[in-house]
């Protein structure tokens, strides 16, 4: 259960990552990334990786986008 859950917050997440790989919207990651990071503690919970990686996935393309716009951009 705790692995859907994790798979819910990872696919939500990924939406807003991809929404915020638009210019001038960098700094949504700023909360994208917490969300996700929730999204990863949930899944280390559940007895399966999916949600665990995909939430990781999120994490890193999140955190490199904040490092390609100088953090706010």
């Amino acid at each position: 259960m705790l692995n859907i859950v994790s798979l819910l917050i990872g696919l939500v997440a990924l939406g807003l990552a991809i929404f915020a790989f638009l210019p001038f919207l960098g700094w949504a990651n700023w909360a994208i990334i917490p969300l996700a990071m929730v999204g990863l503690g949930l899944g280390f919970l559940s007895g399966k990786d999916a949600g665990r990686n995909l939430n990781l996935i999120v994490i890193v393309v999140g955190a490199f986008r904040l490092f390609m716009g100088g953090g706010v951009l």
